[in-house]
């Protein structure tokens, strides 16, 4: 099998490349494809000759058709903008698909190359990380318990309380301007039958987690569950979906700051004889800081948690689905790698015959949960359920 991870040199694209590393077969070929090829070749020198680099510009389809030729799945892990490029490069060599989401609007788009992924009898799984990602199969695994469902709620929540040194001014796991755009974008909430847009960052509502979490305030943003679970489900009835997620209140202060002086925008600038988009720009600046020095033992804990309401012989019940990770220290990776090592291990069950589908699928539709997270319990990650009666918990 040959595993091309695109955007393999970047913070969740090293996960996955280090997934497939460790769980893939010796004689499968990993391959770290980047626009920056000398940070590639730099991040694949640590592996030998398991692991290869090669330059992409996904923008590019007839050379990007060229470096990707004998691929069997194409694991994502750039920009989001660039997914549907990326997906036709996947096709032109008649690759699988796997990405990382698309925040609402993307993943609608993504979702019209339903028939030509059926045509090349491939698959594209879209939104498999954390969030999209294990969320979609948590609610799939608490709908199969129903006879019908009333509400799916999706939640995401953390806590790092390691120690550092030299911490940069803001602390990014993944894209600044991701996360601009999720804090700027009116968030997409299923309600009552029907969708509908929010204020950015509202919905703050107390949420208590188990420990070390506690209490948390999750916040709206725009994010993908919410644009296949209402679909998915819609036969059990559900008339509610919603994602929120809650961040550390100085990040969040410091990112609102960001996007209220301007730099969400996508407008060009002009700079002297130069023209740039805010957003690119203080991307660029923040994903270039250097990362924070980690003192003593990594101690950080991230739950991302399904909560279904629903019936079962007519009773009204609450299922509250959390996984967990504490992170990977050996790997050298803390409770990102919820985000990282779900494309790998997709990408793997793909190779095994575990996921059979064709077609463009979310993952709750394509990924069958019992098999996922035996994956998952190898890589340290574990699933709680709790049960409530009624329907009155509040999200």
């Amino acid at each position: 099998m040959k595993y091309v991870i695109i955007g393999g040199a970047g913070a969740m694209g090293q996960i996955a490349v280090r997934d497939l590393v460790e769980f893939a077969d010796k004689s499968d070929e990993i391959v770290v494809a980047d626009y920056d090829f000398e940070k590639a070749k730099s991040k694949v020198a640590a592996f030998g000759n398991r692991v290869s680099a090669i330059q992409i510009n996904v923008t590019d389809l007839i050379k990007a058709k060229k470096a990707l030729e004998g691929t069997f799945v194409v694991i994502n892990c750039v920009q989001y903008h660039l997914n549907i490029d990326v997906m036709r490069a996947a096709l032109a060599v008649k690759a699988h698909y796997i990405d990382l989401g698309g925040l609402f609007h993307m993943t609608r788009k993504q979702l019209e190359l339903n028939e030509d992924f059926k045509a090349a009898n491939r698959i594209a799984i879209l939104g498999m990380g954390a969030a999209p990602g294990i969320t979609n199969i948590l609610s799939r695994m608490a709908v199969d318990q129903l006879d019908s469902v009333q509400e799916i709620h999706t939640r995401v929540a953390g806590s790092d309380q390691s120690k550092y040194k030299d911490v940069p001014a803001l602390p990014l796991s993944y894209s600044l301007q991701t996360i601009l755009e999720e804090f700027s974008m009116p968030p997409a909430v299923f309600t009552k039958g029907a969708f509908i847009f929010a204020e950015p960052m509202s919905g703050m509502v107390p949420l208590k987690f188990p420990p070390p979490l506690g209490v948390k305030k999750p916040m709206f943003t725009i994010h993908s569950e919410v644009a296949t679970l209402p679909l998915t489900f819609a036969a059990k009835g559900v008339k509610e979906v919603s994602f929120k997620i809650a961040f550390d209140t100085e990040f969040l202060d410091r990112v609102r700051f960001l996007r209220d002086l301007g730099l969400a925008s996508h407008e060009l600038v002009k700079i002297g004889h130069a023209s740039v988009a805010p957003i690119e720009l203080v991307n660029k600046i923040a994903m270039a800081q250097k990362q924070a020095k980690l003192v003593g033992k990594l101690n950080q804990h991230e739950i991302v948690r399904a909560i279904v309401k629903g019936t079962i012989k007519k009773k009204k019940v609450t299922l509250i689905l959390d996984c967990h990770t504490k992170g990977l220290p050996k790997w050298g990776f803390g409770t990102d790698v919820n985000t990282g090592c779900p494309p790998a291990v997709a990408a793997l069950m793909l190779a095994k015959g575990e996921i059979t589908g064709i077609g463009t699928l979310a993952p709750e539709v394509a990924v069958p949960p019992d098999a996922f997270f035996k994956h998952l319990k190898k890589r340290q990650f574990w699933v709680t359920q709790t049960k409530k009666t009624g329907w009155g918990l509040k999200t």
